[in-house]
């Protein structure tokens, strides 16, 4: 199989980055996909981690190829220029005006939940600078359970969705997604969802893992099963491998 692939987006943690590894982004994948870009293939890196976190952690991996675009948060777009990454506008001022917006709308709904959490689960809650309701819990099971009731929420507030990964949870614009995102990288770089692959493992990848997203879909062995369910759906790769071998697995499979 040959597939005409020019845009490439991975998640970071547990699809290319495994902590503790030999090489926690396998050499072999880094050739890839420098051999990739030197062949015109831009590759994204699309992440719920803040750009400063993300750039710390390719640093201690000693990662040698620098992604075109990164995707933090789930929802802001960063293009490598000359060395260092800059915003994409009027993406990103536009999403940062959208999310003031629907948080100031919500308000006064989303102090009454949070306190109602705050009585109802020993978990740690707080607010930052992308979510006015960011949750950490002890297991994932109470995180099931703050997921559902954020969701209740949502689906009555509107305009809102909870993004989670593993025990985490933030609100976000139900506009703003790694999905959303990528198509904005798409639409600048002319590319359509059949020439788009896309590569994750956890809950918050769900939206890019998607045909209408991208047509060339994969998830390492370590995937969650709802995240293997929806890629199999879509009729995209399992692989039988973790993290970036199984990223690679994919690529050699797609024909790259």
């Amino acid at each position: 199989m040959r597939a005409d692939i020019r845009l490439i987006s991975t998640d970071f943690d547990g699809t290319i980055h495994e902590d503790f590894a030999d090489a926690a982004i396998p050499l072999a994948l880094q050739d890839a996909l420098a051999r990739l870009q030197a062949d015109g293939v831009c590759w994204v890196i699309n992440t719920g981690r803040d750009l400063s976190s993300l750039m710390e952690s390719l640093g201690r991996a000693h990662c040698r190829v620098q992604p075109d675009y990164v995707v933090t948060v789930e929802r802001e777009i960063h293009q490598h220029v000359r060395g260092h990454y800059q915003a994409v506008e009027p993406w990103n001022t536009n999403c940062t005006r959208d999310h003031a917006d629907i948080f100031t709308q919500h308000m006064t709904g989303l102090d009454q939940l949070l306190t109602n959490l705050e009585s109802k689960y020993d978990a740690s809650f707080y607010r930052d600078g992308w979510s006015p309701l960011c949750a950490i819990a002890r297991s994932n099971s109470q995180m099931d359970a703050i997921q559902a009731e954020l969701e209740a929420f949502c689906a009555v507030a509107g305009g809102l969705v909870p993004v989670r990964n593993d025990v985490y949870v933030r609100l976000s614009h139900r506009l703003y997604s790694k999905g959303t995102a990528l198509q904005e990288i798409q639409r600048r770089l002319h590319l359509t969802p059949a020439q788009t692959m896309a590569a994750g493992d956890h809950l918050n990848d769900l939206p890019m893992l998607r045909r209408e997203i991208a047509e060339w879909l994969v998830t390492p062995l370590n995937g969650l099963p709802v995240v293997k369910a929806q890629v199999q759906a879509h009729g995209g790769h399992l692989a039988a491998r973790n993290c970036g071998e199984g990223v690679l697995e994919a690529l050699a499979l797609f024909g790259l």
